[in-house]
């Protein structure tokens, strides 16, 4: 697969947001809960069908143990975001809910830099607080 990082990350903003179109319209008259598991179903379903077709499968056995300890906790992470994602979706509107979801940006870029030692341009910066205050707005609008 080819195309640059700036491909790849424009498309996870596609289907991010069409996930929280299908997902508002999914959750309704069913427990949030229950719509989450079924998703998980599904991506796992299709990431494993993907994984067989390819050639690409790995066994867990094959990960360091680093690898692994960290991979089940952003399993876990994810798990507890989606939960909280879908339960949102289903009590408030998806134009509030999803720009307050993507204040993930600001704080992975605050996380990257406390934990990771990655360092931000003063550019960098600015776009963090406008990404935080355009959340703030749609959230409050």
């Amino acid at each position: 697969m080819s195309g640059g990082w700036q491909v790849w990350a424009l498309l996870s903003a596609g289907f991010a947001a069409l996930t929280a179109i299908f997902a508002k319209v999914g959750v309704e008259n069913i427990n949030s809960d229950f719509a989450t598991f079924f998703r998980t179903l599904v991506v796992a379903s299709v990431l494993g069908a993907i994984l067989i077709a390819t050639g690409q499968m790995q066994w867990p056995g094959a990960l360091s143990g680093r690898s692994l300890i960290f991979l089940v906790l952003s399993g876990l992470a994810t798990g507890a975001s989606w939960v909280c994602y879908f339960r949102a979706l289903q009590i408030g509107q998806a134009a509030q809910v999803a720009p307050v979801d993507k204040l993930s940006v600001v704080l992975v870029a605050i996380f990257g830099v406390i934990f990771l030692g990655e360092r931000l341009s003063p550019m960098g910066w600015a776009g963090v607080a406008l990404i935080a205050s355009g959340a703030v707005v749609m959230a409050l609008a």
